[in-house]
């Protein structure tokens, strides 16, 4: 048994309902290392299984992403050993602690040039990029897109894949210094849905024509202005739910505004498999490395601030990634 702590909530609701709880870790099982974390990623997505909106079992803990070293290995472990610098971005909720089990299914190595942080704050969200970028709707370069929340930890890097795949983006932001920082990244043009209209701005950018694809990682607020922004048969790609879930959809809109598609992907979908979190993971790695993407650790908490934490993502302060330090 290890000593250690973690976050943990008995019940749904705000920031308030997470505590930091000690306890004894068992060591790890068969196929599991037991790592002791130096990052921990906090995503958007967190808030959802904490206020209820996606449901899980009580109590429970809270996090899918971190970045640490091996301390332990269980039986039959054969892709790593103890000391191996590791992060993972998927599995069982439970992220927030000092210490932890994890399936090595789950695991990526993080190259000597990556930092802990960086693969921290950056995995889940490069992970996402990737999907979305060349699985979801693969990009050819010279195309025109919309990405809305353009200067949040998956926006930063979405401007910059882009940039890197010769995709010319067009980001949504609702303040000016956020549009400084996404076009500082590699958007293309920007727009400031507090001051502007997303499909008018679009048509405009567009020379009538409107953009293939739409990702959306807002929900509610901008679903109806991300399909006025689609071409006919365009694809509205919603992978988040920022301003709450998209509700009462209505098929024959999607008739009416031009025979349109729309998915509503999820990560685990794509990286259901270790060889395929080794191919994204690699190529977000390597993009890293060689200074095409930089993850922005835009905020750091103590794992006892983790309430102060989903406070600050959920008002949406966010320009980068932010991340918990045990």
């Amino acid at each position: 048994m290890t000593p250690n702590h973690r976050i943990v909530f008995t019940t749904h609701g705000g920031p308030e309902v997470l505590r930091l709880v000690s306890e004894e870790l068992a060591d790890p099982g068969p196929g599991e290392v037991m790592i002791k974390h130096e990052a921990i990623g906090v995503n958007f997505v967190e808030t959802y299984f904490r206020s209820g909106l996606y449901n899980t079992p009580l109590p429970s803990g809270l996090g899918t992403e971190a970045s640490g070293t091996i301390i332990k290995l269980g039986k039959n472990i054969t892709g790593f050993q103890i000391g191996d610098r590791v992060a993972y971005a998927q599995g069982p909720l439970g992220s927030y602690s000092e210490i932890r089990n994890v399936a090595e299914r789950y695991l990526v190595k993080i190259p000597e040039n990556v930092s802990m942080e960086e693969a921290a704050g950056g995995l889940l969200k490069g992970l996402t990029v990737y999907y979305l970028f060349h699985e979801t709707y693969p990009l050819q370069k010279g195309q025109t897109i919309l990405f809305h929340a353009a200067a949040g930890g998956v926006g930063l890097i979405a401007c910059q894949w882009a940039r890197h795949l010769g995709v010319r983006l067009i980001g949504t932001v609702s303040t000016p210094e956020k549009a400084t920082l996404a076009k500082k990244y590699g958007a293309s043009e920007i727009i400031n849905y507090s001051l502007e209209n997303v499909s008018e701005e679009v048509l405009k950018l567009t020379s009538g024509k409107k953009v293939p694809v739409v990702y959306d990682g807002v929900g509610k607020s901008t679903w109806e202005l991300s399909l006025d922004s689609l071409a006919p048969r365009g694809l509205l790609v919603s992978f988040g739910n920022a301003s709450g879930p998209v509700t009462n959809v209505n098929l024959s809109t999607l008739s009416q505004k031009g025979s349109l598609y729309v998915t509503r992907p999820v990560l685990a979908t794509y990286m259901d498999t270790p060889d395929k979190l080794k191919t994204g993971a690699s190529e977000l790695f390597n993009l890293i490395s060689q200074k095409k993407i930089k993850v922005t650790i835009d905020k750091k908490f103590k794992l006892e601030e983790a309430a102060k934490a989903h406070e600050y993502v959920a008002n949406r302060n966010s320009m980068g990634s932010t991340i918990l330090v045990p």
